[in-house]
């Protein structure tokens, strides 16, 4: 812990609005995902201690650099290592699943941990048409065309009129959202009246189109009664902006590397510096980092007051990579600094 910094055990009162969390649990070159599990233990035990409101993890497969393949697995265990902070999916991708499996999950961790459960639900696959094909272990089309019927069955499981009986979903009530990162889904949620978390921190030029079209179709609902937008958004603190901007550098290089078909591990801050970027490469990581939200607990404050004014959403959900889980929780505390009024006991 840095001197003068909030000290463990110490809770604040965040600004402007509620900060959660979005885990994709990084491996860190020359780590582990035991290690990388650890970490997001620690993360979740300090977030719920600094007031963030949820802590979401994401679901992956393939990916040798992310440990978040088993979005229930680890839900369960992070509830269990925490006390109030609310615990979910960020989210499941529902064509991977039948609808009764991801119920009965969703009802067993409610009833495991009643009124602290979220379950964020995305329309894409989110890996690849072989990987989806081994998850469901069917031979039909694998598009996103069935979502809304496949949405509508996982909720008649929760309330109990579903095809078949659910247990124990019947009767339990996880937090339903829809996530996504284009205006289907937000129009989706807006006509459903559900809560809405948009992926600013990859698609941030549909981010407006999309909590626009969310407002305008929005009809209240016995959830809902009034649109609730959340966005995640890359954001990575340090004691200054040129340490911030070293420690971003390898996930912006983890990215390049994902996007040119060769997903790995978070480099180190070393490699990152010593990689051979082309122009084209440099240039795209530049891209990258501009879109982010990093630097000093002043330029951050500044960036998420700014994000946030501009979109008016109700909550602000961060996502943070780094090589060094050290340095990841260290800037959730940061933020959570920068963004309060005072330590409270």
């Amino acid at each position: 812990m840095l001197p003068g910094k909030i000290p463990v055990g110490a809770a604040v009162a965040p600004l402007v609005v509620p900060l959660s969390v979005l885990d994709l649990v990084p491996i860190g070159s020359g780590s582990t995902a035991t290690a990388a599990l650890a970490t997001s233990t620690a993360l979740v035990r300090r977030a719920d201690e600094l007031g963030f409101r949820r802590y979401w993890v994401a679901e992956h497969h393939g990916m040798p650099g992310i440990a978040s393949s088993s979005p229930a697995v680890l839900i369960a265990h992070l509830a269990a290592a925490s006390s109030r902070i609310r615990v979910g999916s960020g989210g499941v991708m529902l064509p991977n699943h039948q609808p009764l499996v991801i119920a009965e999950q969703f009802g067993t961790l409610d009833a495991l941990h009643p009124g602290r459960i979220d379950l964020g639900i995305g329309r894409a696959p989110g890996t690849d048409p072989r990987t989806a094909r081994a998850l469901r272990r069917g031979t039909e089309p694998l598009g996103a065309d069935d979502f809304p019927e496949q949405l509508s069955e996982l909720s008649a499981y929760f309330r109990g009129d579903g095809p078949v009986v659910a247990v124990p979903a019947g009767g339990q009530k996880p937090e339903m959202w829809l996530l996504g990162s284009s205006g289907y889904s937000a129009q989706l949620a807006g006509l459903l009246g559900l809560p809405f978390a948009f992926a600013h921190h990859f698609s941030s030029e549909n981010t407006m189109p999309a909590l626009a079209l969310y407002r305008e179709t929005f009809r209240p609902s016995p959830l809902l009664a009034e649109p609730y937008a959340m966005i995640a958004a890359s954001v990575l603190a340090a004691p200054t902006d040129e340490e911030a901007q070293r420690l971003a550098m390898p996930g912006a290089l983890q990215f390049l590397r994902l996007r040119q078909g060769r997903p790995g591990l978070v480099p180190t801050p070393e490699e990152a510096a010593d990689h051979p970027y082309t122009a084209e490469e440099r240039f795209f990581v530049e891209q990258r980092l501009a879109g982010q939200i990093i630097g000093g607990p002043d330029t951050v404050r500044a960036g998420v007051e700014e994000l946030v004014g501009r979109t008016g959403v109700a909550e602000l959900m961060v996502v943070t990579s780094t090589h060094d889980g050290v340095d990841r929780i260290r800037s959730y505390e940061l933020l959570a600094e920068a963004m309060a009024t005072a330590p409270v006991a």
